[in-house]
């Protein structure tokens, strides 16, 4: 197949359209469902960030995309308990596989994002894949296979309607990309490179101790980053991406917007949040909403009230200090920026979210001045001269 008619573009008046095969065949396959122009998007888009991430680290992984960034992004590492059911798979009757637990973690770290994602496997997806996707409300997947007991799983979501694409794991376009803007072609070289370890070499702070697991939550972060709408920052904590800030003007911003994500995350974790009892029938996504105005710092009184009806039971506000003394618990997290930092103000803010490890490119005139922020607060900051623009 060399091309693929879709219903529309971008969106409905946008017609016609379809994806095109650039040379040879298309190196993907529709098992069901039917993709649209987005879609497809973030198809491609997300597993090229699972490939590189299983290329550089050799393990399964995962992430959730919605609108060309990602939302989450994960290894396969084993989830503790109190993450199982932060994350809604504490009551699925098979065991996590370490690709189901990839995606459990990159659907759970940002769950309002990822309502309605696109999901991208680095493996087969199996039956306890399938299984916490099913429950989940999600437009589509990628993936390089799936078992026979998986795909029927997954081609009974959304009334049989479901998409689910097989791509050919072995499939490498050419050096050269090229898009078309306002009748206008741009041609460059295909950004081909995966960030590693041998990018984490010049430590530049006065602490120069970088534990293994910061190196490998660093190359999580650079490697999301590198398929992110910019600019963008994101938070990496335990092999999963916790905060991503993407698209922002400025650099703060996505610092802001990613700390504040990372926040919540871990303020999900708190046992008042985990020990939540909602009604009957209230599905998910109003559980996500519910939960997400609980824990935040800006949420009103009225707000707070219009939730009463959705509990068995109405919880207690979680206080200030007690926000405050369970975010004190957030700490050794990694910080990937996608260019540099041209002001310490990122730095400052970054400290307040448990922020230990810093992966960024350099090159900004104030290096100096951020180098210094750094080891004020004793933290590792490594810059990689590796610019990882995403447009």
């Amino acid at each position: 197949m060399k091309n693929y008619e879709l219903k529309y573009g971008c969106n409905p008046h946008q017609k016609p359209a379809e994806i095109r095969a650039t040379a040879g065949e298309l190196p993907l396959r529709v098992l069901n469902g039917n993709p649209g122009y987005i879609n497809f998007m973030d198809a491609l888009n997300s597993w090229q960030l699972v490939k590189d991430l299983k290329t550089a680290l050799n393990v399964p992984a995962a992430t959730s995309f919605k609108h060309v960034s990602p939302a989450g992004a994960a290894i396969g590492l084993p989830l503790s308990n109190e993450l199982k059911k932060a994350y809604y798979v504490d009551d699925l009757d098979v065991e996590l596989s370490p690709i189901a637990s990839a995606y459990a973690r990159a659907r759970g770290a940002d769950r309002m994002s990822s309502f309605g994602d696109w999901a991208a496997l680095s493996d087969t997806v199996d039956k306890a894949t399938a299984m916490i996707l099913k429950k989940e409300v999600s437009d589509g997947i990628i993936a390089p296979g799936y078992t026979d007991e998986a795909l029927e799983i997954l081609k009974q979501k959304k009334g049989g309607k479901y998409n689910i694409v097989e791509i050919n794991s072995d499939y490498e376009p050419g050096e050269i990309d090229k898009k078309c803007v306002y009748g206008i072609e741009f041609v460059q070289k295909r950004n081909n490179v995966i960030p590693g370890f041998d990018d984490l070499k010049n430590i530049v702070t006065e602490n120069k101790v970088l534990p293994d697991e910061a190196k490998r939550d660093m190359i999580i972060a650079m490697i999301t980053l590198k398929y992110t709408q910019s600019n963008s920052v994101c938070f990496v904590s335990d092999g999963q991406v916790i905060g991503c800030g993407a698209g922002q003007q400025s650099r703060i911003h996505c610092t802001r917007l990613a700390g504040e994500k990372a926040d919540i995350w871990h303020l999900k974790k708190h046992p008042k949040v985990l020990s939540l009892k909602f009604k009957q029938g209230v599905g998910r996504p109003e559980r996500d909403n519910a939960i997400d105005l609980f824990v935040r710092h800006d949420t009103t009184e009225y707000e707070f009230d219009m939730l009463n009806d959705l509990f068995d039971v109405v919880p207690d506000r979680l206080s200030p200090g007690e926000k405050e003394a369970w975010l004190k618990e957030l700490n050794n997290v990694t910080l990937g920026s996608d260019a540099f930092f041209p002001f310490r103000d990122n730095i400052d803010r970054a400290f307040r979210s448990g922020v230990k490890y810093i992966v960024q490119p350099g090159g900004s005139i104030r290096d100096d001045l951020v180098i210094r922020a750094c080891d004020e607060y004793g933290m590792i900051m490594a810059l990689t001269g590796l610019r990882l623009f995403h447009h």
